[in-house]
């Protein structure tokens, strides 16, 4: 068995994915190729990965390549963690020019201005990564964990050949943070739920304990009450579910700007009514970046590197898909009917049984109708931004800014299509050419 990492430079993220593969010991003997186009990154994740598969005893045989055939010929699963342009110069690039137009963002990379460039510097990229895998490796599954997922994991199920599945935290994290927020923290371990819609926007639509009782009437009591608890962090969130009835699975510093209700200008009450973090994601990229240069050494000196398994679903894919023992993930895939009031040609996010057979998406119904209006409102960005990434038509990128919800609330037309070109001539080489 061949496992491919693409963007292996983003070591941290690596070492999780490839580490809980080593402490898999049902893969007994595999292949790691290791690829990134940084070789000093791409060698630091290969040294830190070869370190913990001796510690933890692997039987694991690790590789770093430069070479894009050497990493794709022969995989059985190709696994994606890319950051086109990265912090700098592109990440900031979609923060400042925003900026100069009066729009504000938190993270910028799944939905919004920030989200749709994101998009289109990395579709490109994705798409060359499929002709490879189509002439190199074409029954391989494609694991995507790079954002914007719904974009990217769309444009791939809908454009390429290659059977691939977005992956991301948000739904398993969903329900613990929810009930540690709450104080409900005797139902961590007696929890059952239902979470569908997209990705960062997918609904907790039931969670009850383990016994079938309804837990929401409680959460609701405990959320809704202002004496309950005064240092709750979660309130964007928190006020969709009383607006909407239902809990989102995104961060709310994630969710305000997937909505035209919290960051306004007109407004500024808001963003500290509800602790918004502007400008939340390059804070958090300068902390990375320093704390991987800190980090960095130690870890490089340290004789033995242990791992811990994470919640990452990658490793139980990889043995489900190899040994045929289903496994249910939460995953993004295709909307062929699997929520019936969302577009067809949208990327969801359900359940989906992984067996030898790839990716079984299952079958969800209906949202409740407010639930989909909302996520209707993102997958509008979603599949312009996708046209635009396929026509390379510059009038696709200006509709989709026209009707992203938080980009729309705030400037007029005529900026958005100033906004959207600054960034075109900003962005420079890192897009293709747009007519």
């Amino acid at each position: 068995m061949k496992i491919t990492f693409i963007g292996a430079g983003s070591t941290v993220f690596a070492r999780n994915v490839i580490g809980d593969c080593i402490l898999t010991p049902e893969l007994g003997e595999f292949d790691v190729y290791l690829f990134d186009i940084d070789p000093q990154r791409l060698d630091d994740s290969y040294q830190i990965l070869t370190n913990i598969n001796k510690t933890m005893n692997g039987r694991a045989h690790i590789y770093q390549t430069l070479d894009r055939e050497t990493a794709f010929r022969g995989a059985d699963f190709v696994i994606n963690a890319i950051q086109v342009g990265l912090y700098e110069p592109c990440t900031v690039t979609d923060f400042e020019v925003p900026k100069k137009f009066g729009l504000r963002q938190t993270i910028a990379d799944t939905l919004g201005i920030g989200g749709i460039f994101r998009a289109l510097r990395t579709i490109p990229v994705m798409k060359a990564y499929a002709d490879d895998m189509e002439r190199w490796c074409p029954n391989a599954l494609f694991l995507n964990y790079t954002n914007p997922m719904s974009m990217l994991a769309g444009y791939m199920q809908r454009f390429t050949n290659v059977q691939t599945v977005g992956l991301c935290h948000s739904v398993q994290a969903c329900v613990p943070h929810l009930l540690k927020e709450l104080g409900m923290d005797e139902y961590l371990d007696n929890n059952r739920w239902e979470i569908a819609g997209i990705n960062h926007q997918a609904w907790l639509l039931k969670v009850e304990d383990l016994q079938g009782n309804d837990l929401y009437p409680e959460i609701k009591r405990r959320a809704f009450d202002p004496a309950y608890n005064t240092e709750m962090q979660d309130l964007v969130r928190l006020e969709l579910m009383r607006q909407f009835g239902y809990y989102v699975t995104e961060s709310s510093e994630h969710s305000s700007e997937y909505t035209p209700w919290f960051i306004k200008d007109k407004y500024p009450e808001l963003i500290d009514r509800y602790k918004i973090p502007l400008d939340e994601y390059p804070r958090r990229c300068i902390n990375q970046i320093k704390g991987w240069n800190e980090m960095r050494a130690s870890l490089l000196d340290e004789a033995k590197i242990e791992h811990k398994k994470t919640h990452e679903f990658a490793s139980y894919i990889i043995k489900a898909a190899m040994f045929d023992e289903p496994y249910r993930i939460h995953g993004n895939v295709l909307n062929t009917g699997l929520i019936t009031n969302l577009p067809q040609n949208a990327c969801v996010e359900v359940p989906v049984m992984v067996d030898r057979n790839g990716f079984n998406p299952c079958y969800v119904g209906d949202l409740p109708e407010q639930c989909a209006a909302v996520n209707r409102t993102n997958i509008n960005v979603q599949l312009l931004t996708i046209k635009a990434a396929e026509t390379l038509k510059k009038e696709y990128i200006y509709m989709a800014a026209l009707m992203d919800p938080h980009t729309s609330s705030e400037l007029s037309i005529d900026d958005t299509r100033a906004l959207c070109d600054a960034l075109i001539e900003a962005h420079g080489d890192w897009l293709p050419k747009f007519h």
